[in-house]
């Protein structure tokens, strides 16, 4: 086990590296540490045993260690590099040609500065703290979501910034006023000149119901197949969270899905048995039934985000990141099934039930 104080300083650099970095890169650097994480064990037939850090979602070797760690953590740099962000922003250090306001331009690398690195470097310690609590209490979802959830929440206040916004549309849910372009009033203090949309939906070409939905199912299937052939829950979630290097240099149509990736995944541990190897799913459940549950958590966990954007993105001024709100929804789901014995799974806490 990590002592203490050695959890708290690596946390922090953790942060303050995701700060230095940008939030997405770091996010992104997670999810190719986790492919090796997975990659090694796999090779090495079949997954070892849970790691002792439950925070890691009983992930073992190279993943819990850096990708789900306290290190390279979603929870940690990802979560410390958004609060460096909106500190960044409000400090008036960033000015690009960023469309939004510029404390959700969570894709800015925004270098060796020693304020913005100490603040990403604090909120890498919240982080660490609010999933050790999460642990702790056996809150039944995923602890690290919840992290970057309330480290989200927590940033917003701590620097000044609106929790959830003022509604622009007709509803909390109209994105209509991003559709037809529609810009806020200029302020009457005269600052902030350049005009913001009034509605600021989290990737528009995926806003809709309809698309993000299918595009979760078909996610949802790679995340089943990979899990149900490879026995590990974790490399789907590696692989998607991978792509976003392609969103940090600029290709914006590639999805955000590690969402989708995840908690099929988790699912398909879930529906059979706990199972921890290739040979193992298959003595619990038949490929088809597999891919079935994934391709239906994958499209119920891209809803949750989407609604979650809706409600706790579009409107507000920093990035609170809806993927993670959707796999604290699709989590909740996998533990409850496993609470009423549909599922049978030990890598979610469930209230000790």
């Amino acid at each position: 086990m990590v002592d203490p104080l050695e959890l708290v300083v690596v946390a922090f650099a953790g942060g303050a590296f995701g700060a230095a970095v940008g939030a997405l890169e770091a996010f992104s650097l997670a999810g190719v540490l986790v492919i090796v994480g997975e990659a090694v064990d796999v090779a090495a037939d079949g997954l070892p045993g849970p790691s002792g850090d439950p925070a890691a979602l009983g992930s073992s070797g190279l993943t819990a260690l850096t990708g789900l760690g306290p290190l390279f953590g979603p929870h940690v740099a990802f979560a410390g590099g958004a609060a460096a962000t909106a500190f960044a922003a409000r400090q008036g250090y960033l000015d690009s040609d960023f469309e939004y306001h510029e404390a959700k331009h969570v894709t800015a690398a925004l270098g060796p500065r020693a304020d913005v690195m100490a603040v990403g470097g604090a909120f890498g310690v919240v982080g660490v703290g609010l999933v050790a609590a999460s642990v702790r209490l056996g809150l039944p979802f995923d602890p690290i979501s919840f992290g970057i959830v309330v480290s989200g929440l927590l940033h917003r206040l701590v620097l000044g910034f609106p929790l959830v916004g003022t509604v622009r549309g007709e509803t909390p849910l109209d994105m209509t006023p991003y559709e037809r372009r529609i810009r806020r009033p200029p302020r009457a203090d005269g600052g902030d000149n350049r005009r913001r949309f009034a509605v600021e939906p989290w990737l528009p070409g995926q806003s809709d119901p309809a698309r993000a939905a299918l595009l979760g199912a078909v996610v949802g299937v790679v995340g089943a197949f990979l899990t149900f052939r490879t026995g590990s829950p974790f490399l789907a979630f590696g692989l998607a969270a991978a792509t976003l290097l392609f969103r940090c240099a600029g290709v914006e149509r590639v999805p955000v899905t590690h969402h989708a990736a995840l908690v099929s995944s988790l699912a398909v541990v879930g529906l059979a048995g706990g199972a921890a190897t290739p040979a193992a799913f298959a003595a619990a459940t038949s490929p088809a039934v597999a891919l079935l549950v994934g391709a239906v958590f994958g499209a119920v966990t891209a809803l949750a985000a989407e609604l979650a954007q809706r409600l706790l993105y579009a409107h507000a001024d920093t990035h609170l990141d809806p993927p993670a709100v959707g796999i604290l929804v699709g989590t909740s789901l996998v533990v409850l099934l496993d609470l009423v014995d549909v599922f049978q799974q030990s890598l979610l806490p469930t209230l000790g039930l």
